[in-house]
């Protein structure tokens, strides 16, 4: 499980400074500046999910069972809540209304949370050492 959180970190952690990238020096012409800005939330949010990843993977506190749990819910919101935010930031570039799927970005700002949760859960039930 640790190598699968290491590898899922690192992957989402390049493509994360890859669309950062390509927001600042790719699409500064084609959206407005708004909407650069709403890209870039998708991007900090994928980036810091990275990182968690990475320190879960890096962890012997976490237990496996909550490893696995963070990788469903971290690999799910980051899907959901960046990758709804990437597409409806850039919705003036396609033909399709990707307003019609922004309902799932909450969706996957709710599995990013709960995430989060099941660490706190895992690190109240350590003991004092």
């Amino acid at each position: 499980m640790n190598k699968k959180l290491l590898i899922t970190g690192s992957v989402l952690g390049v493509i994360s400074i890859v669309l950062g990238a390509f927001a600042s020096h790719g699409l500064e012409k084609l959206i407005t500046e708004d909407a650069i800005e709403t890209f870039q939330v998708g991007v900090r949010y994928q980036m810091y999910h990275a990182l968690l990843l990475l320190f879960a993977g890096n962890s012997s506190k976490i237990s496996t069972k909550s490893k696995y749990w963070m990788f469903v819910l971290i690999t799910s919101g980051v899907v959901l809540f960046s990758g709804s935010i990437y597409v409806l930031s850039t919705n003036e570039l396609t033909e399709f209304d990707f307003k019609t799927i922004g309902f799932i970005t909450p969706i996957g700002g709710l599995l990013l949370i709960c995430s989060w949760v099941v660490m706190l859960i895992g690190f109240l039930k350590l003991k004092d050492e």
